[in-house]
């Protein structure tokens, strides 16, 4: 059996499922606020329930916003500020006193969709996350891409490909810098670009309903959208060529991207053939979960 939790900011998510990838037990429960040592408890409670119901102890896999530094094991640049600095993995395997794996919740993202989602026939996947923020990881023949600063598939603090000048120098990221495409391709960056042209402040799920009903300014405003996110896009598969991209966050629900996107990248992508495909996601918002109970997959 295998136990992977999705550590995020509004809501921890605990799964038990067995070496095929079935469901056995999934538990979910709000992230307590802010609080680091709050939120270990709450991943102990967590993992109790799942050995208690397998009845065996478990190895933990847990996905996490941020990633652990390679220097100092402590985390960083995760938008759960609580966890920042924090020895995480030392600290749960002292507390559950089990063995722990952890991966960046993109990274658990693209795992899942790469082993049994809706890339698991693609040798070279990447993965998407578009909601609050633009996260990104990488699979190879089912195995995660890792490097030695720890930020493979970071796409999202890079600079917005073959920007417009109404682009430059583009809004102010909170890494400290102007422009990166998470400014323009998460959600609120999507809000924003709509509250910058028509002055109105909706949310995305607002803006594409208006857009579907025929207003000319949410229509123009995806337009914008998905061409940018074509840029992005593009960028990384003149670089890494996958077989596949998948779509995962809020803004994966918006089913006109996949048609609209994949038509408007051929425009900047270096080759005189298109065979990268652009899917959504076989299992939603419970990829990373999966994907981090997949980090044990190479134990019986």
């Amino acid at each position: 059996m295998l136990a992977g939790m999705d550590l995020g900011g509004s809501k921890i998510e605990a799964l038990l499922m067995d070496q095929e990838g079935d469901e056995l037990l999934c538990i979910r429960q709000p992230t307590p606020t802010g609080d680091y040592d709050a939120t270990l408890q709450a991943i102990h409670n967590l993992h109790h329930e799942l050995e208690s119901h397998a009845d065996r102890q478990l190895k933990l896999g847990i996905g996490t916003p941020g990633s652990p530094s390679p220097e100092t094991g402590l985390m960083r640049n995760a938008n759960s500020t609580c966890l920042n600095g924090q020895p995480l993995q030392q600290d749960l395997e002292q507390l559950l006193e089990r063995p722990v794996r952890m991966a960046n919740d993109a990274d658990c993202f693209t795992l899942s969709e790469a082993v049994d989602g809706a890339a698991s026939d693609a040798d070279i996947v990447f993965g998407v996350i578009i909601g609050t923020g633009t996260g990104g990881g990488i699979c190879v023949h089912g195995q995660l891409l890792l490097g030695p600063n720890a930020i493979t598939g970071e796409w999202g603090h890079n600079p917005l490909p073959w920007p417009r000048p109404e682009e430059l120098p583009g809004p102010a990221c909170y890494c400290g810098k102007h422009g990166c495409i998470e400014t323009f391709l998460s959600g609120p960056g999507l809000a924003g670009e709509h509250l910058r042209r028509t002055g109105k402040t909706l949310m995305a799920p607002e803006i594409a309903a208006l857009a579907a009903q025929g207003d000319a300014a949410a229509e123009t405003t995806l337009q914008i959208y998905e061409d940018r996110l074509a840029r992005g896009l593009a960028s990384i598969i003149n670089v890494l060529d996958p077989h596949a991209i998948v779509l995962g966050g809020g803004l994966s629900q918006l089913q006109r991207l996949y048609d609209n996107v994949s038509q408007r990248w051929q425009q900047y992508i270096f080759s005189d053939i298109f065979h990268t495909r652009l899917l959504p996601p076989r299992f939603g918002d419970s990829s990373g979960v999966r994907g981090a109970a997949w980090l044990w997959r190479d134990q019986p």
